[in-house]
């Protein structure tokens, strides 16, 4: 893990041309005693379809709490940028920054939604989450996975993700 931030003030910004989860840094969370939620709101994420190339737009929402580390938004917001020509399905795309973000910061609880705008007549709105095995974030998980319809529409206003 990387606890020297590189990327935040540095007026020099290379953006990434491919897939790039090496971006990514954190922070030391200076309040890990404390469960808090985290969450971001990325409104811009966009990847290419796998199989036609074509551009995918989607609404992201990353949310987590946070244990040891942070990850720090500026990193966070070039590595998304980073999907821009990476091939993947939106559910792929989703469980990868899931893991990448876990692998990260090994976080007490974390989610990762994407809401995609619809292509052909269907949107798709992959939604995964993770709680450390054996403590109540699993079970926080777990409850949230099994509620997530009813989750979402809070989430949708809350987050002005309509």
């Amino acid at each position: 893990m990387k606890d020297s931030l590189k990327l935040l003030g540095s007026q020099n910004t290379n953006y990434p041309k491919s897939y790039a989860p090496e971006i990514l840094e954190t922070f030391a969370n200076k309040h890990p005693d404390v469960d808090y939620f985290v969450g971001f709101n990325c409104p811009e994420f966009t990847s290419l379809c796998p199989i036609t190339g074509q551009p995918d737009f989607a609404k992201i929402f990353i949310g987590y709490i946070p244990s040891l580390q942070m990850v720090e938004s500026k990193s966070l917001k070039l590595y998304l940028f980073s999907f821009r020509n990476h091939g993947d399905f939106h559910e792929d795309c989703i469980n990868t920054i899931a893991k990448d973000l876990i692998a990260l910061m090994q976080p007490k609880y974390l989610e990762v939604w994407g809401r995609f705008t619809p292509r052909g007549g269907i949107s798709i709105d992959p939604y995964v989450n993770y709680g450390i095995p054996d403590t109540k974030y699993e079970q926080m998980a777990q409850h949230r996975l099994l509620n997530h319809e009813l989750h979402k529409n809070a989430v949708l206003q809350s987050h002005t993700m309509l």
